[in-house]
């Protein structure tokens, strides 16, 4: 006797969510984050991600979206996107520039924005950062992911605007 054809649906098993694919904000080489000259971003405390630091002839520059999603904060020096899936990307132009107070920033993107990645944020003067004795190197970090949860790109890389970064792993 043989058992009816029957497909019985898998209990308990859930679809694996996609993998996220994070873009670069701004142009230029690429680091891991332990060697960020910030220890809050550098020891992962923050989440895991990568840097990219312009290079040093980039004068006017936009920074774009890292991925697609929601605008959940917006502040001149660094910016947060939510992706409907439920990961948060922080990317924070350059260090210490929040003591800038907006000064050589300009917002484009408002709180609540839907942008896709790529889609423009915010501009920044890197001479005049620079010229300010701060650094450039541009964090972009998933917010409370393990230190170790991305696989960093090759430091010494290069990247353009908008070009891959590195991948947020399904869950």
């Amino acid at each position: 006797m043989s058992s009816p054809d029957v497909s019985t649906p898998d209990v308990g098993t859930e679809a694996p969510t996609q993998v996220i694919s994070v873009v670069a904000p701004l142009p230029g080489r690429l680091i891991p984050l332990n060697e960020v000259p910030d220890p809050v971003f550098a020891k992962g405390l923050v989440g895991g991600g990568a840097a990219v630091i312009p290079d040093d002839d980039a004068g006017v520059l936009t920074a774009v979206a890292p991925l697609d999603g929601r605008v959940i904060k917006v502040m001149p020096h660094a910016y947060i996107v939510q992706h409907a899936s439920g990961p948060a990307v922080l990317v924070h132009v350059g260090i210490d520039t929040v003591g800038l107070k907006g000064e050589g920033f300009t917002v484009l993107a408002q709180k609540g924005d839907q942008v896709r990645a790529g889609d423009p944020m915010i501009t920044v003067d890197v001479t005049l950062v620079r010229s300010k004795d701060l650094s450039m190197c541009s964090p972009v970090v998933v917010l409370d992911s393990a230190a170790d949860a991305i696989e960093p790109p090759a430091s010494g890389g290069r990247v353009e605007a908008g070009g891959h970064l590195f991948k947020i792993p399904g869950k």
